[in-house]
């Protein structure tokens, strides 16, 4: 309604079922390591609340905190109030505030699928907040990769550090 399109109300027949695929391998993942390298050597977005990030509160995960020298990018700032995406030019402007290039650059360590570069990363609790980060990053036309496995992966080794507080660390 908002964009103008038709609206139909009532019993009226369904849409047409759609023919959508999904093909797996056409974007780049990090694994841990990846993770790691991106938020020493790129930017590595953590998508998750502020207070999650800061080590604050932790209502999935057995520890607090945030990937050592990752960026707060709560994915709720993403979007408008009613939940659609910003602009494009806003959720550049958005990204290009925490420094991420307009541009993909050198290979991170651990990305893998694609073969794709990248210099940008996201993660979130458990991946899914992130995949909606890089998303927006997409649409901003700013490449980045998923670890998939996020916070609920990392700190499940007890070797990888722990930052907490509004610094990356």
């Amino acid at each position: 309604m908002a964009t103008g399109q038709p609206v139909v109300a009532g019993d009226q027949a369904a849409s047409a079922p759609g023919d959508f695929t999904a093909r797996p391998g056409h974007m780049p993942l990090l694994d841990a390591d990846g993770a790691a390298h991106l938020a020493r050597h790129g930017i590595l977005l953590d998508a998750r609340a502020p207070e999650r990030y800061r080590g604050e509160v932790e209502p999935l995960d057995p520890v607090a905190g945030h990937i050592p020298g990752a960026l707060s990018a709560p994915t709720l700032h993403n979007v408008h109030p009613d939940g659609r995406f910003l602009p494009e030019a806003d959720l550049r402007a958005r990204f290009a505030s925490l420094g991420v290039p307009a541009t993909d650059g050198t290979s991170a360590a651990g990305a893998r699928d694609c073969g794709a570069d990248v210099q940008v990363g996201s993660y979130c609790g458990s991946g899914v907040t992130a995949a909606h980060e890089v998303l927006a990053l997409t649409i901003a036309g700013m490449p980045a990769a998923l670890y998939v496995g996020s916070w609920s992966h990392w700190v499940s080794d007890p070797a990888r550090p722990v930052a907490t507080g509004p610094a990356p660390g």
